[in-house]
């Protein structure tokens, strides 16, 4: 079986050979990035939501005020 290998700030660490503790921050990490990521698909979501509110409204004010 290939060795697993993960590149952190430039340098290529091997996977099987990092202490449980760094495993688990490494664990920790991916899943704060895959949180990051999802709020961040969220707030597209609402800035778009946000955008066709805004152009309903403008839509509707009066237009000689």
């Amino acid at each position: 079986m290939a060795e697993q290998n993960i590149t952190i700030d430039g340098k290529e660490y091997n996977l099987d050979k990092l202490s449980d503790e760094a495993k688990n921050q490494l664990t920790s990490l991916r899943v704060t990035d895959q949180e990051i990521s999802r709020l961040q698909t969220q707030i597209a979501i609402a800035q778009t939501a946000r955008n066709a509110y805004a152009k309903a409204l403008s839509e509707l004010l009066p237009k000689d005020a």
